[in-house]
């Protein structure tokens, strides 16, 4: 996949720059250690426009993310989100995925970075994981200890367990990989965060071993506007393998239904579940066709 051309630009430390022209750091620590946090972020065509959907929410995740990081952010998130609208506009973009880097400057020490850029870059992306239910394996590999690192943060760095994971999972054949925590309870995806359903309720791990996803607490509200019972809780993969339906949430991969874990088949018909009423509420959500004024 292609993500720029000549004539895309990205928007670098309050500028608007070619992309084919961007440079570097070689000796930066955001290179050499992953020391960078990021957001993933969508906009939408929508009746009224171009709109970015949980603008706010995302920028205060990547300041929050960076705090935690001991990054420096001096960035004024207001005007982030009106540079992100220009950058949609100078692209020619509607319904685009966005991606803002916090990075760090040159610095070969194992010590908290006294400097960083931020960079906002924007291309067309469908949804991350396609439409088709997802064939899932648990993988060997865990989610990191939370005492290890901030999980919660939305650090480059914790996405090697990502890359682990998926290839590990693609290397099997199916399409995306389900990772444990430490104690072997569910934990998440690779990139989004998981809920299952059981007579009639749904069900998602609680927080503390995850990544807080703004889509899976925008889940959360949809379920409290639809009368849905939704309770967090610690899930075993027994409970997983028992349930009726289960599907991935995250801002890339939206709402996807998920087929098989491992050799075991979801029995309910994935038109019938709760996961597919959440499916398409949260697309009329973000294409603004309802009116969600008390979720957005």
């Amino acid at each position: 996949m292609e993500y720029y051309d000549s004539s895309t630009v990205l928007y670098l430390n309050g500028q608007f720059i070619k992309s084919a022209e961007a440079k570097t750091d070689l000796y930066g620590q955001s290179m050499h250690y992953g020391y960078a946090v990021f957001e993933g972020i969508k906009s939408y065509h929508t009746h009224n426009g171009t709109r970015i959907f949980k603008a706010k929410e995302h920028y205060d995740r990547l300041q929050r993310s960076a705090e935690l990081m001991h990054i420096p952010f001096p960035f004024d998130k207001n005007e982030l989100i009106k540079q992100t609208y220009k950058l949609l506009e100078k692209n020619n973009l509607k319904d685009a995925y966005i991606r803002p880097l916090v990075y760090c400057g040159t610095n070969m020490s194992l010590s908290q970075a006294t400097e960083s850029s931020i960079v906002i870059m924007a291309w067309e992306w469908g949804a991350y994981l396609g439409c088709k239910l997802q064939r899932v394996c648990i993988s060997s590999y865990q989610r990191p200890n939370p005492k290890s690192i901030h999980i919660e943060a939305k650090a480059s760095g914790n996405y090697i367990n990502s890359i682990l994971a998926t290839t590990e999972a693609k290397n099997k054949g199916f399409d995306e990989a389900l990772l444990l925590d430490i104690d072997n309870n569910v934990a998440e995806a690779s990139g989004a965060n998981i809920f299952i359903e059981k007579g009639g309720k749904l069900y998602t791990p609680s927080l503390g071993s995850i990544l807080p996803g703004i889509t899976r607490a925008t889940v959360i509200k949809l379920c409290k506007t639809l009368d849905i019972d939704c309770i967090e809780k610690k899930i075993s993969v027994e409970e997983l393998k028992n349930a009726d339906s289960a599907f991935f949430c995250g801002t890339a991969a939206e709402i996807i239904g998920i087929a098989c874990i491992d050799d075991t088949i979801f029995p309910a018909t994935w038109t019938e579940t709760l996961g597919a009423t959440i499916q398409r509420t949260y697309k009329a959500l973000v294409l603004e066709k309802q009116n969600y004024e008390v979720i957005i």
